[in-house]
């Protein structure tokens, strides 16, 4: 299968989505390379180009800050009929430097052209070591934080993380914030996070984190790894339905198919 090409503008979409309605993204990464902290075997975009912490080594290929906010505010100013704004794209968007500051000014646009707007994130979770991040995460309307598995030998399989990345962190940093959804992809194959082992330790983590909701869905788009097959939508819904008794926290089940 063709993995899906990279975004090649900052702003792309509207996106139809069952979870965030008409989505209009900002990609804060490069559009001729992907770069991100996690090289994720599902991820719809493929294999990871620059597998990294730290971008500024790709600085002069990510798009400059005025360049973003001039983007947003011209579609804010159009005609163009969205729900959300999404901070997504090509890699990690908690890895652009100087996030947090954007975050700000984004926000500040969208209170003064579109407050009716609500603002989300789409995050793997790693850059949550800086505390300003961690700050203006609590800005964001709806954050969506990645959490795949629940032990680290999983961790090490399915996201295939950047040098530096420490899974029991990411736990802490995720269970120090308030409101956040989780978010989770869930596959079977080699390798696999649906066994009865994988979901006890990934409910375990649940419970770890508290967030206000859990969105769970599979792989409804070609992927790099050709060894992994999606979940069906019944299943989905009963690991849903085990996980809000074992966690006593919302789950819900998303799928591009019926079945």
């Amino acid at each position: 299968m063709t993995v899906l090409p990279l975004q090649s503008t900052i702003l792309y979409g509207p996106v139809r989505s069952r979870r965030l309605g008409r989505s209009l993204g900002i990609n804060l990464m490069s559009c001729d390379y992907k770069v991100c902290s996690f090289n994720c075997v599902y991820c719809h975009y493929g294999w990871t180009d620059r597998l990294t912490l730290d971008v500024h080594k790709c600085v002069d290929d990510l798009p400059r800050s005025e360049e973003v906010v001039k983007a947003v505010e011209g579609a804010l100013r159009s005609s163009v009929e969205i729900d959300f704004l999404t901070f997504s794209g090509n890699g990690e968007p908690t890895l652009y430097p100087g996030f947090a500051q954007l975050v700000d000014e984004i926000v500040g646009i969208r209170d003064m052209h579109r407050p009716e707007l609500k603002i989300a994130l789409l995050s793997n979770s790693t850059g949550l070591g800086d505390e300003n991040v961690r700050r203006c995460v609590r800005k964001i309307d709806v954050p969506v934080f990645k959490l795949d598995v629940g032990t680290e030998g999983k961790f090490r399989a399915i996201n295939r993380p950047a040098e530096g990345v420490e899974f029991e962190e990411i736990l802490d940093y995720l269970a120090s914030l308030e409101g956040i959804c989780l978010q989770t992809a869930l596959f079977e194959g080699t390798p696999s996070n649906v066994s009865e082992e994988d979901l006890t330790h990934y409910f375990g983590c649940v419970r770890q984190v508290k967030p206000a909701e859990v969105h769970i869905y599979s792989i409804d788009r070609p992927v790099p790894q050709s060894n992994i097959m999606r979940v069906s939508r019944e299943k989905l819904d009963r690991i849903a339905l085990l996980g809000e008794k074992e966690t006593r926290v919302r789950i819900r089940a998303f799928s591009l198919r019926d079945s």
